[in-house]
């Protein structure tokens, strides 16, 4: 039996501040300081059509394949997320370079395995994610899987657009 994930409501106000100064520093040349931990993601707003940005949390990166992987902790009714889907060309600074990328959309076994590697490279953090996203874990392989079956992960391959 699945657990029906509560997605927490999207940050307001001062955490809304808060969490948006990484972009800051992205554009200010220290996205490095991050150390491959966070992106800023540059997408297109659904409605407006005009350039948005956030900053994410790298899930997992494959440097051989060039792509980075991220998850939509306040799930699928995230506005980065909903504008991916909408508009799955994007561009990326991983750190002091941006790059061309078009988002994929993982199945949900895909997630499973994804959400099992990160709880195994970041255990710690994963947990947190996991509580602050509703899901039961208990530091177990079964558990995680099963919360990453249910969590919307992106992941981001470059491209070579210009």
């Amino acid at each position: 039996m699945h657990h029906a994930p509560q997605y927490p409501g999207a940050p307001t106000g001062r955490q809304r501040r808060l969490l948006r100064l990484p972009i800051h520093l992205f554009r200010a040349g220290l996205g490095p300081l991050f150390g491959g931990r966070l992106l800023l993601l540059i997408h297109t707003g659904r409605k407006s059509g005009r350039s948005q940005e956030v900053v994410l949390e790298v899930v997992a990166r494959d440097s051989a394949r060039q792509t980075w992987t991220i998850a939509s902790g306040f799930g699928p009714d995230a506005q980065w997320y909903r504008n991916l889907r909408h508009t799955p060309q994007a561009t990326i600074q991983p750190g002091r370079r941006y790059r061309a990328v078009t988002a994929r959309f993982p199945t949900p076994e895909e997630g499973g395995e994804i959400m099992v590697g990160y709880a195994l490279r970041h255990p710690r953090a994963a947990r947190t994610l996991c509580r602050f996203m509703g899901f039961p874990v208990d530091g177990g392989i079964t558990a995680y899987r099963a919360a990453g079956e249910q969590i919307p992960f992106v992941r981001l391959e470059a491209d070579e657009r210009h």
